[in-house]
């Protein structure tokens, strides 16, 4: 009997422990609040261009510098595909801010985009590539 009493004291204690920790990805008092990792999501250049004059967005180009100084879309800011990771924080510090990608048929985009997300970019949109982008291009230096 005294064995069963004290089996029973051992998982009550067992389970008493276990309760008070935390679930990963939870919200205390203690720590930050969980973060929800956004989604990719594709959209079209016409969704873009109304984001673009409805809204305070950042247009992301992340082609080469030669194909951006060829022809981009104005106000774009170029931080190419291959230097995403090395320069997205120094340069996009507001991982809350609607970002709007593009490269020049979208295979690039679509990586950079997902490298974002990754990053914890909570606002990021693929629209592709701007040989879809039927609106108005500016080009030189």
């Amino acid at each position: 009997m005294k064995k069963l009493i004290y089996v029973s004291l051992l998982l009550l204690a067992l389970l008493m422990l276990t309760s008070c920790v935390p679930a990963p990805d939870t919200a205390t008092e203690e720590n930050e609040p969980a973060v929800v990792k956004a989604e990719y999501i594709k959209i079209s250049a016409a969704e873009a261009k109304a984001m673009i004059d409805s809204e305070e967005v950042i247009i992301l180009d992340v082609r080469t510098q030669e194909e951006f100084e060829e022809s981009r879309i104005e106000g774009a800011l170029l931080i190419p595909d291959y230097e995403i990771k090395e320069l997205a924080e120094e340069l996009l510090p507001d991982k809350e801010a609607t970002i709007l990608v593009y490269c020049r048929t979208g295979r690039r985009s679509e990586l950079a985009s997902r490298a974002l997300i990754e990053m914890g970019y909570q606002n990021v949109y693929d629209f592709g590539g701007i040989v879809d982008w039927d609106y108005e291009t500016i080009s030189g230096k």
